[in-house]
């Protein structure tokens, strides 16, 4: 098949996952698509998001609109986001965005009746949907001011007499429309760097023109080995391509110390998620969505291809 000499498949290795954090390596492919990854899990795969706030009582110390805003970017489990419509795609409510099938609907309705102050939070929110609910993040961090007696995300604090009422209404969004719908707090990639060390030159130094030579890089990239006392690389990835090594191996007269390449085709990613979805999650349905977006390219040069070959009868046949 024409192409297929430079056709390349693309490896990823999980490194370290968690629920809300990950680390991979992408292989065998290039700076393109590795950032094209990148962009698409910051910003095209859908989460659900509160968009539409109706205040009933607020006699709070925030407007309205403040607390709306507060609302909005509050995480909500969003598994199910890929399987449901865009309000503006949405048959069954006519673009409305208010059906089972593109929203789901908050309520919440609190007063304080006491002295001391009632903190409002995201666990006061309750969903007609069981599965679309603010992510708790008691049992992930218990270390956090906010979250650290299991009540959510501070919405607004109420005194002795204030009152809270409102409706809310989920949607499905990308994080291209708005940055409440982004399911990833974080994502960055790294080329992997291919550090040698020249031994020949590096025996020429003494142990402490050797320290002084490690000590000259901000991270902890080489170290000496007790035994041996010769220098070894530690943590090549700690390397932050800063070339201080590199200019002080020149500044003691010895260049070509070391030489540190990036690998072309290997990048390590950083993957944070915001609690909507697993970053395992997040990594799979980032791919989902542009393999969807290289079909949809693949499709289109088909049919310029088409029309190429048949002018106005491909256009037609097409109801052009």
């Amino acid at each position: 098949m024409e192409g297929a000499s430079y056709a390349r498949m693309p490896r990823v290795k999980i490194r370290e996952l968690k629920d809300d954090y990950m680390k991979f390596e992408l292989r065998d492919t290039d700076a393109s698509v590795a950032n094209a990854l990148r962009r698409v899990m910051i910003s095209e795969v859908p989460t659900v998001a509160i968009d539409l706030v109706e205040i009933e009582v607020n006699s709070s110390v925030l407007n309205d609109e403040f607390i709306a805003h507060r609302l909005g970017l509050i995480p909500l489990t969003s598994e199910r986001a890929m399987g449901m419509r865009f309000s503006r795609d949405c048959d069954a409510c006519d673009g409305d965005g208010q059906c089972e099938y593109c929203s789901v609907e908050f309520h919440l309705r609190v007063k304080c009746m006491t002295d001391s102050t009632l903190d409002v939070t995201s666990k006061d929110l309750y969903s007609s949907d069981h599965t679309v609910v603010p992510v708790d993040f008691s049992a992930a961090d218990s270390s956090s001011v906010e979250t650290s007696d299991g009540r959510g995300i501070i919405i607004v604090k109420l005194r002795k007499g204030q009152e809270l009422r409102l409706r809310a209404i989920a949607r499905k969004g990308i994080g291209k429309d708005h940055a409440k719908w982004s399911p990833a707090a974080t994502v960055t990639f790294m080329y992997e760097p291919e550090i040698h060390i020249n031994e020949d030159l590096m025996e020429s130094l003494s142990l402490e023109e050797k320290k002084e030579w490690i000590d000259s890089s901000p991270t902890r990239v080489f170290d000496i080995d007790p035994v041996t006392q010769q220098v070894m690389v530690v943590d090549p990835e700690a390397y932050s391509y800063d070339d201080e090594v590199i200019k002080k191996a020149e500044a003691m007269g010895k260049p070509g110390l070391v030489e540190i390449n990036a690998k072309q085709d290997s990048f390590i990613f950083t993957v944070e998620s915001t609690g909507a979805v697993k970053a395992s999650q997040l990594l799979q349905n980032a791919i989902e969505i542009l393999k969807q977006k290289l079909d949809a390219v693949r499709l289109s040069e088909d049919t310029v291809e088409a029309d190429d070959q048949f002018g106005e009868l491909g256009a037609h046949m097409r109801g052009g």
